[in-house]
């Protein structure tokens, strides 16, 4: 996969998670991707996933993933970007956040994601 196809390919991952579109931003996944995710842990397997994200229109009145920086080299890529989101009771989020990407065959197969978690905990007030 060349550095471009990897690069159009986070490209999407921010465009659709940005519109709200999960269905479209889980197409990006492998079948058996594994994510490494900080507030939802160690998740294995598309369907997950995809059951997971069902939950995000509730979760955020707002979000937005906007990237900074993309790295790419070979099927390992790395995004900077930074998040500002609105939970559903009304609290504002931001954080600086660092993904961590291993794309295969157009698809990602590995997601890691790092960032402060403290801004993220008035998802479990209210």
């Amino acid at each position: 996969m060349s550095a471009v196809d990897a690069r159009q390919i986070l490209e999407k991952y921010y465009e659709y998670a940005n519109a709200g579109d999960w269905d479209r931003w889980c197409d990006l996944f492998a079948d058996d991707q594994v994510m490494d995710e900080q507030l939802a842990g160690h998740v294995e397997g598309l369907e997950l996933l995809r059951s997971m994200m069902k939950g995000m229109g509730t979760m955020y009145r707002v979000f937005r993933n906007k990237p900074v920086h993309f790295l790419v080299d070979g099927e390992k890529a790395a995004a900077v970007s930074h998040l500002s989101a609105v939970s559903a009771s009304g609290e504002a989020i931001e954080a600086e956040v660092m993904n961590f990407f291993r794309i295969v065959d157009g698809k990602i197969a590995y997601m890691a994601n790092y960032h402060d978690t403290v801004p993220f905990q008035v998802l479990n007030q209210g």
